[in-house]
């Protein structure tokens, strides 16, 4: 009797993170094979614009799994069409491979929401469910409390399979390829046939783009619960500008692009700083949640073409600095109390900024600072030089 793993995904695209799971179950679970199979459609969320269709994804995953041993890529489920259910997949291997064992690779997030599944009782009866997990995982607990779950109300067979595994997403490689910076996480064959086919916007021309355009784009390398945000702000900004003598233009093209990075976890954060040759201080270092402006800028400038005045206000638009530009204090308060903020003072700040900006800006960074300095947290140096250049010049007039 063989003992086969299944390994089921939209692989949109398959990248380092996949390939070291597959070795990881051969290795752990003593598989004799371990089928690769690319879902037709995700039965729970749509492919993203720019995505290949089913036979790229097929082509990307021989290209990807060719190097291990024991791997195979199988078109059940892009041959059959249509949604792509779990069930209905294994009940038609099982029917291939009667006398053998099949064993269902899944991640944590699989198994925490497995009993929503459809069918979850006929795939714990057709296959052992191994839940990969990464070294460390900080709700082993609510994990094991799972799997007692689905062995005692499902009657299944679920082994938790502790790994090592690369912190990525496809939705995080899909971005970085998008910023030109996702060659770490893809084998090269996979990333070559991505540039040849231009898939996922790669080699893209973004420069200069119309603003729908620009927002369409910068939107699409966000999380959705960021965007209404980035709307925020930017619709804000504009309308600071309009009010203060700054070009309405420029503000909201600084606007839709402030975050435009904020998605990117900290490695991937350094790994955009030394694609764009950034230079950081021992704070930023201690500090990787300020990187997003920095690293902002940096694709604000080469992968949109956005002008120095607009790529310098997103770069300061977290910390703020001595001497700022007036987009640059435009698109610092627009970030901070745009309509979706919700915090003590945030309505004096919206009265404020429509008398007097600088007033606003001192307002808003001496809340910044108190708030920073009540949870006992370190603040950016540019910060403190900030409110205190605004402090002075106040006192001259």
């Amino acid at each position: 009797m063989a003992k086969i793993g299944i390994y089921g995904g939209s692989f949109n695209p398959p990248h380092e993170g996949h390939v070291l799971a597959a070795r990881e179950a051969i290795r752990l679970l003593e598989l004799d094979r371990l089928l690769i199979v690319p879902a037709f459609l995700p039965p729970h969320k749509e492919l993203p614009p720019g995505s290949p269709d089913a036979e790229g994804r097929l082509g990307l995953c021989r290209l990807a799994f060719s190097s291990v041993p024991g791997a195979e890529v199988c078109d059940l489920e892009i041959r059959r069409q249509g949604i792509s259910y779990t069930v209905d997949t294994l009940e038609s291997l099982h029917a291939r491979y009667p006398g053998d064992e099949l064993v269902l690779l899944m991640g944590t997030d699989m198994l925490r929401s497995f009993r929503n599944w459809y069918c979850p009782d006929q795939i714990a009866r057709l296959a052992t469910l191994a839940v990969m997990y990464r070294t460390q995982e900080p709700e082993e607990a609510r994990l094991v409390a799972e799997t007692e779950a689905i062995r005692t109300q499902l009657r299944g067979h679920v082994e938790l399979v502790e790994n090592q595994c690369v912190e990525i997403s496809s939705s995080t490689v899909r971005r970085l390829i998008a910023m030109d910076c996702a060659q770490t996480y893809l084998p090269r064959p996979v990333y070559d046939a991505i540039r040849t086919h231009g898939y996922y916007a790669c080699g893209q021309n973004w420069k200069q783009l119309p603003f729908e355009k620009l927002m369409e784009a910068s939107l699409s390398l966000h999380k959705p619960q960021r965007v209404p945000h980035v709307i925020g702000c930017c619709q804000t900004a504009e309308q600071l500008a309009r009010r203060w003598g700054a070009d309405p233009e420029a503000a909201r093209r600084a606007g839709i692009l402030h975050d435009v990075t904020k998605a990117l976890e900290e490695t991937q954060q350094l790994l955009l700083c030394q694609r764009y040759d950034i230079i950081l201080t021992n704070f930023e270092r201690s500090n990787p949640k300020l990187l997003h402006a920095k690293t902002g800028a940096a694709v604000a400038e080469h992968i949109f073409g956005e002008s120095p005045l607009v790529c310098d206000a997103i770069f300061w638009h977290t910390t703020g600095k001595a001497d700022m530009t007036l987009l640059e204090k435009i698109l610092y308060i627009a970030d901070y109390m745009e309509p979706n903020r919700d915090f003590e003072g945030v309505q004096t700040l919206r009265r404020l900024v429509w008398e007097d900006l600088d007033a606003a800006l001192l307002e808003g960074f001496a809340m910044s600072l108190e708030l920073l300095k009540s949870r006992g947290k370190p603040v950016d140096p540019n910060s403190l030089q900030a409110w205190q250049y605004l402090s002075q010049e106040r006192m001259k007039q």
